[in-house]
């Protein structure tokens, strides 16, 4: 039984799909089992052939490769799908990752390059092109996004006021330590209530420490 990579080569483009498929007939341990031009094809070829690897277009004319993807990894999971396509948008990338696909090339990539993605494709491994191997990398380097503060409704100094108010302390304590005056924190505490449509302190602490403001 042979032990050569087993690879099916999915491309709507004839003139296309035989580059690929000379290409790595001409590795010694690849063997190219067959070939498809649509989505649907590629299911049917798949289920039929058994491949280790599929190499996929993103764009076919009836179902697509992200569609072909889906099926394909769900009836074989040991099947892997490396996407070879003219799309290097976000979604795209992201779509194929979410469809099973574990590697994702452009087109435009050397011919070594195709080469060793399929065989990393084969041992199980992630690989994408440099550029979107920056792309994904700095989709997951970014910062988390700033979680939303208790009480959008209110301002900040507003939010102080009403942490001080949960943590027991009196107006003066409140005017002096946010270096405000008896009249303006009054006034802080008057719009507290009517945003939170509180009726006076003791539902205020309740609702601010409810919400993890002053302490337990």
């Amino acid at each position: 039984m042979s032990d050569r990579l087993r690879v099916l080569v999915v491309d709507d483009h004839p003139l296309f799909r035989f580059g690929v498929r000379t290409l790595l007939a001409a590795e010694p341990e690849i063997e190219v089992v067959g070939e498809a031009a649509g989505g649907a094809g590629a299911i049917e070829a798949a289920a039929a052939l058994r491949p280790d690897v599929v190499v996929m277009d993103l764009h076919l004319p009836d179902l697509s490769g992200i569609q072909a993807t889906r099926h394909i990894v769900a009836a074989s999971p040991g099947t892997g799908v490396l996407m070879l396509t003219m799309a290097d948008e976000s979604e795209s990338v992201f779509a194929a990752m979410r469809a099973g696909a574990r590697g994702y090339l452009l087109k435009d990539a050397e011919p070594d390059e195709i080469i060793r993605a399929v065989q990393a494709v084969a041992r199980r491994e992630a690989i994408f092109g440099p550029d979107i191997a920056n792309r994904v990398l700095g989709f997951f380097h970014q910062p988390p996004p700033a979680s939303e503060p208790v009480f959008p409704e209110l301002t900040g100094r507003e939010r102080e006021v009403l942490a001080l108010i949960a943590a027991g302390h009196s107006n003066g304590v409140i005017a002096s330590t946010l270096c405000l005056s008896p009249k303006t924190v009054r006034n802080h505490i008057s719009n507290v209530f009517a945003k939170l449509h509180v009726a006076d302190r003791a539902e205020a602490i309740v609702r601010a420490r409810e919400a993890g403001l002053g302490g337990s």
